[in-house]
This record gives C-alpha cells, sequence and structure tokens, in this order.
C-alpha cells in the first residue's frame, strides 16, 4: 500500500514542529528540520509513516546538537588561541616565523586534491559527515576515510615542505 505522505504530512507536521522545537529550543529551527525530514521521507514506503517522520527528525535534531556543540568547540580554541596569542607581543622573528608556517600550510593544502581539501576544511569547520558529503558529492560512509587519508596527505605534504625550506634557510 503506498504511503499517503499528504495526510501524514497534514496530520503530523505540527507535532514534529512542537517535538523539534522542544528539543532545539529554536522555532524557526524547528520548523527548518520538520521540513528536512518531511523531505527525506518522501520517497519511502512506511508501515508506520508517523514514527519515520520522528525518527527522523530526531536523527536531524541529534546532528544539529552535535554540530553546534562541534562549532562552540573549535570557537572556544580559537577564543583560548587569539587570547594567548595577545598576551605576548610578537617578535618579528615570531611574526615571521607565524607567516611562513602559515604560507608552508597553504602550500601543502593546495597539494591536495580539490576533494581531500574540501573535505578537510569542511571537517576542520566544524560540518558533520552528512554536510560534508552533501557538499562535496562523497558517499557519507567513504568521508571518515576520505578525511583520514587527506589528514596523512597533508602531513606528508606538510614535511616535504618544510624539510625543502629548512634545507634552503
Amino acid at each position: 500500500m503506498k504511503t499517503d505522505w499528504e495526510a501524514v504530512y497534514t496530520a503530523t507536521w505540527d507535532d514534529v514542529v512542537r517535538f523539534l522545537s522542544w528539543m532545539l529550543l529554536d522555532d524557526d529551527r524547528a520548523r527548518d528540520l520538520a521540513q528536512e525530514a518531511f523531505a527525506r521521507v518522501l520517497d519511502r514506503e512506511a508501515d508506520n509513516p508517523r514514527g519515520l517522520v520522528f525518527r527522523t527528525a530526531a536523527n536531524l535534531a541529534r546532528d544539529e546538537a552535535r554540530m553546534v556543540v562541534r562549532r562552540k568547540r573549535h570557537l572556544a580554541l580559537l577564543k583560548v588561541e587569539r587570547e594567548v596569542s595577545s598576551e605576548r607581543a610578537p617578535t618579528p622573528a615570531v611574526d615571521l616565523e607565524a607567516k611562513e608556517k602559515a604560507e608552508q600550510v597553504k602550500a601543502a593544502l593546495h597539494a591536495l586534491s580539490e576533494t581531500d581539501r574540501q573535505t578537510l576544511v569542511l571537517w576542520n569547520a566544524g560540518f558533520d559527515y552528512t554536510e560534508i558529503a552533501a557538499r562535496t558529492g562523497l558517499n557519507k560512509g567513504a568521508i571518515g576515510t576520505t578525511i583520514a587519508r587527506a589528514k596523512k596527505k597533508l602531513m606528508t605534504a606538510y614535511d616535504a615542505i618544510e624539510g625543502t625550506d629548512e634545507a634552503f634557510g
């Protein structure tokens, strides 16, 4: 029997939004995720369509919460880094060394393939695997492996660049 998603949507929308609002404490984001939950299940058949929508919505809310935590952690690290660096005035030599390191990292990043570079940058910015997969076109299951390999390639490229610079330094 074909699932009547229009009827499920009409009967369930308000409950899903209320559920997500309670989980997220953000009505606008709750409506966005409710819409996303329905969009994800539209092409599926289900014995319990209401349950499927709620399970999908709950998973989206959990993913959202994880992403928020990662971004907050990343911002906290950046704040500490800025505070530490502002506590000590850099000497011209330290400033030059920092600029050289930044250039080496950029060069190492450019040695990676576009996919590896994009995946690493998104991951470092706090995006979850689903978001990275959507933006890169990779399969969600391949994201972890891609990140691990890209990190290894980045370190290898960085070490090679740093070794070359030290040889000439």
